[in-house]
């Protein structure tokens, strides 16, 4: 039997008394009843580190066992291991032991796996992902860190993956035999920090000694040799001081209860490294731990001691009056004895002791910490502790990562790449989200995902610890439905982002190689297809080609003066200075109405077809070069474009004062979505028929049972088009309609 482990017979003792049975019947004995089904199930099966499964289990629960952990949570650790000889463990041991147990072990299970995968995957050299997702030794431990905070939602999965951890340095301290560096270095930087924010400190400094002990082996025993070699001598010192102060308090009518307490290995490495001490000066490797009934007597006891011995004023620490943030409480002073020898005492009372001790296991073990309870933090039941404990946990992840300060619920899950890296996500966050937090052109060109091996839709929400492999196409980009909020395909802002930057520099494409397209045909009319066009765009005015194609694309440059740049003969002579705008014609000036621009008389206007104005919407213009002022809605992404970088041609237009005779009519974009039905484009019709708006156009696209459909109607007040896009959403099927 491995050190810790609790042995068949004793474990097989331990039962449920009376006074604490559970209702429910499923959880009487069931510490027994969970040995029992897992044994048959573990028996000859081995761990990765070569430990018999069972023999770890019973490690594990031996351990639950000293820090004050459940009947229930040592149920769990069987069942852990038992998940993987099943051939459907959530439904066995629901059967068996109740949907609570059976979640505990799921669950625990699922990390187990996670953390055997992702440390496999990186010992075995075999990790073959792209260079952003390689991962170092450092940035795993970190991931594994990461991963335990994913789980902590259920505390109790957090501590038996400590105590199974402790419980594996445990079988490589009695066997020996040298684990993977992974093992210890994840101990060290992960799990004993865990401890310590727990507040589990019997944990923390066994896996501490421990870890280190396989990290550094010669800094290691050197320190034990120094200890051993003054051990007989410090423990008559110590046990002398103990009972001298022990005797002294009782006389002095303080019940007091004093206890030598050893100093841990790894403590004084970092304390001698910490303050650049020598192993002489390292004040605590003596220490006596003083338990008293109130916080009143802590501070008595404290005048006493500093009255009968020396004290040493900057050692002295109250973590009563001011707690350590994982809720530690108690009185700290370093004092010489009559020799001038250093030594600790610690003054606390039981109830600070216990939860010293076991931390978060106290609150298991007292389900109420009292009227203060700890930290000074009113601990009324399960659920106060329970916050408790996850701002602990937060904090901790905060310091350790840099970031900024969260929500306390903030949620996040972490999945793993067939490669076993980790991935933080967004709760709620899709395969697409993995694909684009990968890798952008994987995002782009994501069409398919495997979650566990198995195919889903995209629109699947992911799990904490699940895998997840993107199937891509070779060529592509995303789909218009991933910006659908109700379709569920993008949790993540930056995934959504990055959709529709594609779509943005997309659009942008197009509007160039329109441009490019006109300005090519020009040029070839004019015989000049073989002139440069970076050099034709600088003679333009233009810093680039795509520059001058893209004010082409969007009508915002006339290819006339393309054309007068190679008939010289034609142009009309104007000076540098005139403005880039055509006077109007007279068939402009007798159109009536349209719009005017604010403080200059009669220019000519053309309504810009990205946004598609009407009266009575806000407008500014914007100058073109050759083609009058293009007038645009204010709220035209176009417009926030333009202001940015030409502000000077950015100009104020009002709508004007129509004829009463006949008002102008205005082209506006409808957009509807509704659910495909036979007979849904002639409802549409009729509305706008019955409400004499003329239909100019249509596009229509339907994708699983999802019309979208984008109507071109002419009207003359954009007040009224509301009124009729209420009318078409009250028809059956319809989920919006909207101006686009």
């Amino acid at each position: 039997m491995k050190q810790g482990g609790t042995g068949t017979k004793d474990a097989a003792a331990v039962s449920v008394s009376p006074a604490s049975a559970p209702a429910d019947a499923q959880l009487v004995d069931v510490l027994v009843r969970a040995r029992a089904f897992a044994e048959p199930l573990l028996n000859g099966e081995t761990l990765d580190s070569g430990e018999n499964t069972l023999e770890h289990a019973h490690g594990v629960a031996g351990i639950l066992r000293t820090i004050g952990g459940s009947e229930l949570m040592q149920a769990a650790v069987y069942l852990v291991y038992a998940c993987e000889q099943l051939t459907r463990p959530q439904e066995a041991i629901t059967k068996r032991f109740g949907a609570n147990l059976a979640a505990l072990a799921m669950e625990t299970n699922k990390l187990v796996r996670v953390q055997r995968q992702a440390r496999t995957t990186r010992d075995g050299d075999t990790l073959t992902a792209p260079a952003p997702m390689a991962q170092t030794a450092a940035a795993q431990v970190e991931n594994v860190r990461k991963m335990l905070l994913a789980f902590s939602r259920d505390l109790r999965v957090v501590m038996l993956r400590l105590a199974s951890r402790l419980q594996t340095l445990r079988h490589y301290a009695a066997t020996k035999l040298a684990p993977p560096p992974a093992v210890p270095a994840e101990a060290l930087l992960v799990f004993a920090p865990l401890a310590n924010r727990l507040g589990i400190w019997d944990l923390k400094w066994e896996i501490e000694d421990l870890a280190f002990r396989f990290l550094e082996p010669g800094t290691y025993r050197d320190v034990a040799q120094h200890l051993d070699q003054t051990r007989a001598q410090r423990e008559r010192e110590v046990e002398q001081l103990r009972t001298r102060l022990e005797r002294e308090l009782r006389r002095d009518g303080i019940h007091a209860k004093v206890q030598g307490r050893p100093k841990h290995i790894y403590s004084i490495v970092k304390k001698m490294r910490g303050k650049s001490l020598d192993f002489e000066h390292v004040y605590d490797i003596c220490a006596l731990r003083v338990i008293v009934p109130t916080v009143t007597d802590c501070y008595t006891v404290l005048s006493a001691v500093h009255g009968r011995f020396t004290p040493v004023p900057e050692e002295f620490d109250d973590y009563i009056a001011k707690p350590k943030p994982n809720g530690y409480r108690s009185l700290h002073t370093v004092v010489r004895d009559d020799k001038g020898q250093p030594i600790e005492i610690q003054i606390r009372t039981q109830e600070m002791h216990d939860h010293a001790e076991h931390g978060v296991a106290a609150h298991w073990l007292y389900k109420e910490a009292g009227a203060k309870g700890y930290a000074g933090v009113a601990a009324v039941g399960q659920y106060d502790a329970k916050i408790a404990v996850l701002r602990q946990l937060l904090d901790w992840e905060r310091e350790l990562s840099g970031e900024q300060p969260r929500g306390l619920f903030e949620d996040r899950i972490y999945v793993l790449t067939p490669q076993a890296a980790i991935v933080e996500l967004v709760e709620g966050a899709t395969p697409v989200d993995f694909a684009y937090h990968v890798h952008t052109e994987m995002g782009h060109r994501c069409r398919g995902a495997r979650v566990d091996g198995a195919m889903v839709p995209l629109n699947t929400p992911l799990r904490n610890g699940q895998t997840v492999e993107i199937v891509v196409a070779k060529e592509g980009g995303p789909s218009r439905d991933w910006l659908n909020p109700e379709l569920g395909y993008l949790a993540g802002q930056r995934a959504r982002g990055k959709v529709r930057a594609w779509f943005n520099a997309r659009a942008v494409h197009e509007t160039v190689a329109r441009g490019r397209e006109a300005v090519e045909k020009v040029l070839q009319r004019e015989g000049k297809t073989s002139v440069n066009h970076e050099e034709l765009a600088r003679e333009l005015g233009f810093d680039a080609a795509d520059a001058l194609f893209e004010a082409v694309g969007k009508d915002e440059f006339s290819l006339r003066q393309i054309e007068a740049l190679y008939r010289p003969g034609e142009s009309t002579n104007q000076d540098a200075d005139a403005p880039l705008i055509k006077a109007p014609t007279q068939e402009d000036r007798k159109a009536g109405g349209g719009v005017l621009v604010v403080g200059v008389d009669s220019l000519m206007t053309q309504l810009a077809r990205c946004c598609k104005p009407a009266p009575p919407d806000p407008i500014c213009g914007f100058v073109t070069r050759g083609k009058g002022v293009s007038v645009h809605r204010a709220d035209c992404p176009n417009v926030r474009e333009f202001r940015a970088r030409n502000p000077e041609r950015v100009i104020d237009v009002q709508w004007g004062q129509p004829r009463a005779e006949k008002a102008p009519v205005y082209p506006v974009d409808v957009v509807v979505q509704a659910i495909d039905r036979q007979g849904l484009l002639r409802d549409l019709s009729e509305v706008f028929l019955k409400e004499k708006m003329n239909v100019i156009g249509v596009q229509s696209q339907t994708l699983r049972d999802v019309a979208w459909m984008t109507f071109t109607v002419e009207t003359s007040d954009a007040m009224r088009l509301q009124q009729v896009l209420g009318q078409l959403v009250m028809l059956p099927g319809i989920r919006s309609a909207r101006r686009r």
